[in-house]
C-alpha cells in the first residue's frame, strides 16, 4: 500500500511537495481508513481540490510518471525523452521524486528518482527492516560519462545494469532480464485517467475501451458494474457489452468495436435498446469510471483519477466513494487519489484526507488540511472551505 510520494522541480510545483496518506492513531476519521500489512494505518481515499489552474493535475502526474517509470520504461527508444517538465524557474535542474509503499507481506520499500528530460541522474531502492538499507544506488558520473552501480541483494549481473539505458529505470530494464526482486517490485498497480498530457478526455475512443475491458480482462467484474449502473441510473434495467463491426475512414477492411448498450422498458413493459453514446453523459462517465475503479478494487493498488466527479451529480460522489471504504467491495485495500471542484467531498471526508492546491506567482503549493494550525476535527470543513478560511479558492 501506497504510504507518501513527494516531488520537486515538477511543471508548476518548485519546492519538494508531499502526498501522505499516511494516518495518526489519533486521527478521527469516519472511514476510509485501514491498517496497512507494515502496521501503519493509511487512508483508503485522498481527495485534492482547489481552484482552477492552481496545479490539481500536477499533483498526480508524479505518481502516474512513477508507476510507469518503474514497470515500462525499458520500452522507450534509446533517443526517447522522459515526460518531466522542470519548472521554468529551475529549468536546467533536475526533477526528483520519491515513493514509499509497503508489499503484502509488510516490507516497506522506498524508491528514489532524480532526472533530467534526457537522463536519470540517480536511481536507488531502499528496503526497511530495522531500517532502510539500500537494494540497489545508481548515479550518473558525469566524469566517466557512465553509472555507478553498487547492489545489495537486487540479483542482476552488474555487466548487464551497467548497460542499462540512460532513460530507463534499472528496476523496468532488470526485469527483462528475470530478476526475482525487481519484478516483484515492479508491481505496483496503478489504475488511472491521467496521460503525460493531463487528464484524458472523455470521447467515444474511451467509451470503447472501457467496453473492451468489461468484455475481455474484466468481464468477472460485469456484474459489479452492472449492479452498480442500475443502482446510480433508475432508468437502466440492464447494460450489455456488444462487439460492431465499424467501417474505416479509408474504406478499407471495418474493424471490430466494443461498446455498451443499455436496455431499457417502456410503461408498457416492452424493451428498448440505447447505445450509450445516447445515454446521459453522467451515466457514460460513470461507466468508463467503472473500467479504472473496479480493477483496484478488485487486485489492489491505487486508482489515480483526476476531476472524479466530471458530469456526475454530486450526490454520487459518496456511493462511488464509499465502494473505498467497504471492506466487502474493498478486499485488496485498495486506495483512491482523486482531484475535483466538487466541495460537497469535504462534508465526508476528514481533514486528514483532504489536500488544499493553490498557485501563487506561478507555483503551486500543496498541504494537507490537517496541517493547518487551528483546523478542528469538528469544524463544519465545507463551510469554511466555501467561505474562504482554508484558501485554495477561485479568486473572481
Amino acid at each position: 500500500m501506497l504510504h507518501f510520494y513527494a516531488f520537486s522541480n515538477f511543471q508548476s510545483f518548485l519546492d519538494r511537495t508531499e502526498v501522505s496518506l499516511r494516518l495518526t492513531e489519533k486521527s478521527a476519521v469516519r472511514g476510509w481508513d485501514t491498517e496497512a500489512p507494515s502496521g501503519q494505518r493509511l487512508t483508503t481515499a485522498l481527495a485534492a481540490i482547489g481552484p482552477n489552474a492552481a496545479g490539481k493535475t500536477t499533483l498526480l502526474k508524479p505518481l502516474a510518471f512513477i508507476a510507469w517509470f518503474v514497470n515500462d520504461s525499458f520500452a522507450l527508444k534509446p533517443t526517447e525523452r522522459l515526460a518531466i517538465s522542470p519548472h521554468f524557474g529551475a529549468a536546467d535542474q533536475p526533477s526528483e521524486f520519491e515513493l514509499e509503499a509497503d508489499d503484502e507481506d509488510g516490507v516497506v520499500w522506498r524508491y528514489l528518482l532524480r532526472a533530467t528530460p534526457e537522463r536519470v541522474e540517480y536511481e536507488a531502492l531502499f528496503r526497511k527492516r530495522d531500517r532502510f538499507n539500500y537494494v540497489f544506488v545508481r548515479e550518473w558520473d558525469e566524469q566517466a560519462q557512465g553509472y555507478s552501480i553498487k547492489q545489495k541483494d537486487f540479483g542482476m549481473a552488474s555487466g548487464e545494469a551497467q548497460k542499462v539505458r540512460q532513460n530507463a529505470s534499472l528496476i523496468s530494464t532488470a526485469v527483462q532480464y528475470g530478476v526475482e526482486l525487481a519484478s516483484r517490485v515492479s508491481g505496483f498497480l496503478l489504475s488511472t485517467n491521467i496521460t503525460p498530457a493531463g487528464r484524458e478526455h472523455y470521447s467515444t475512443t474511451v467509451l470503447a475501451r472501457a467496453a473492451e475491458f468489461f468484455a475481455n480482462d474484466g468481464s468477472k467484474l460485469q456484474p459489479l458494474m452492472k449492479r452498480l449502473l442500475r443502482s446510480w441510473d433508475m432508468g437502466l434495467e440492464d447494460i450489455s457489452v456488444k462487439e460492431f463491426q465499424v467501417q474505416t475512414p479509408t474504406g478499407g477492411e471495418p474493424r471490430k468495436v466494443w461498446l455498451p448498450v443499455g436496455l431499457h422498458a417502456s410503461r408498457d413493459g416492452r424493451k428498448h435498446e440505447l447505445a450509450f453514446m445516447q445515454e446521459s453523459r453522467g451515466t457514460q462517465s460513470a461507466f468508463v469510471l467503472l473500467s479504472i475503479l473496479l480493477p483496484a478494487l478488485a487486485s489492489g493498488g491505487v486508482a489515480l483519477i483526476d476531476e472524479f466527479e466530471n458530469d456526475l451529480h454530486p450526490h454520487m460522489l459518496k456511493p462511488i466513494l464509499d465502494l473505498f471504504a467497504n471492506k466487502r467491495t474493498n478486499p485488496r485495500q485498495a486506495q483512491l487519489i482523486f482531484t475535483c471542484h466538487a466541495g460537497e467531498v469535504l462534508n465526508f471526508l476528514h481533514k486528514s484526507q483532504v489536500v488544499l492546491v493553490e498557485k501563487t506567482d506561478c507555483e503551486s503549493q500543496a498541504w494537507r488540511l490537517d496541517t493547518m494550525q487551528g483546523v478542528r476535527s469538528d469544524d463544519n470543513l465545507y463551510a469554511k472551505y466555501m467561505s474562504g478560511s482554508f484558501g485554495a479558492v477561485p479568486q473572481v
